[in-house]
């Protein structure tokens, strides 16, 4: 495990998968990360890398020959290594090898880069193309956040706030976790989206281009939330396990595959492209309170 902290926040990542394991408010004395549990789900924060999502029948297709990978990529089962650490930043390596090259046909560097300040922590996620063709990824996050955050309160209590009031719909994903193509109604001229169980139970509330580059999760009933600020994330997820006690914030640059999917992956919407000798960075922050 390796810490980093500071004044505020005491924050503990794992080597496995660089994911958090814990975030610490000192002085509220609160755990604000889902600490896990296998009845809902066993993950805290994943990284998704080099795929966000699922793919059709778990493959995709590059110059003719088909590849497989899990959803959300293989990044959040692989040992990462300490690249560098200081008493509030730390920063994880994960490399490209000969199994990753079986079905991820692209050499890679991903670093996921720690840092906190004040009441905030921040994950940049920087992505080199080590190759000379181009590479084609997705990357984003899924950490889970304790709803109740206070044992006086219930999950009810709390609800999401956008930035702003938004038009914009919930893209629906089918049975095997594909998006569908045409979005329903959700937010209508609203900015706020109350937190209840059943909100989960047809899965992840998928937004595209949403106009907001921030939310938070905040109740009435108690001062104690946080809010997550991401800019250039062109998807977003919100997700819980069924009537599971956290909600997952997550910001996403790319999409499961869409129902009418060709399964190339040079056509697969949200990829990105990265030229020869490239670099790719974007960065998410919450801030605790």
């Amino acid at each position: 495990m390796t810490i980093i902290e500071n004044n505020d926040l005491r924050v503990v990542i794992k080597a496995d998968g660089a994911e958090l394991d814990s975030i610490c408010h000192k002085g509220h004395q609160l755990e604000y990360l889902w600490q896990g549990d296998a009845a809902f789900w066993g993950k805290k924060s994943p990284v998704l890398f080099p795929i966000v999502g699922g793919l059709k029948d778990n493959c995709f297709i590059y110059e003719g020959k088909t590849y497989h990978l899990p959803r959300h990529g293989f990044a959040r089962d692989k040992a990462f290594r300490v690249e560098q650490q200081s008493a509030d930043t730390a920063t994880f390596l994960l490399t490209s090898d000969e199994e990753t090259l079986k079905n991820y046909p692209f050499p890679f560097e991903l670093r996921l880069h720690y840092a906190l300040k004040d009441n905030a922590l921040s994950l940049t996620y920087a992505v080199k193309n080590t190759g000379d063709a181009p590479m084609y990824f997705s990357v984003g996050g899924h950490p889970a956040f304790n709803v109740p955050l206070v044992a006086e309160t219930a999950y009810t209590d709390y609800r999401i706030e956008l930035e702003a009031a938004e038009m914009i719909g919930r893209y629906p994903l089918s049975k095997n976790g594909l998006v569908e193509l045409n979005p329903n109604p959700f937010l209508l001229n609203a900015a706020e989206i109350p937190l209840h169980p059943s909100l989960f139970y047809e899965d992840a509330v998928v937004f595209k281009h949403l106009l907001a580059q921030s939310m938070a999760i905040v109740s009435d009933k108690t001062p104690y939330g946080l809010r997550m600020t991401f800019e250039h994330f062109p998807y977003f997820g919100i997700w819980a396990a069924k009537n599971a006690p956290f909600v997952c914030l997550e910001p996403w640059c790319g999409i499961a595959d869409s129902v009418n999917t060709s399964q190339a992956l040079t056509e697969k919407e949200g990829i990105n492209a990265l030229a020869g000798g490239g670099s790719f960075e974007r960065t998410w922050m919450v801030s605790f309170f």
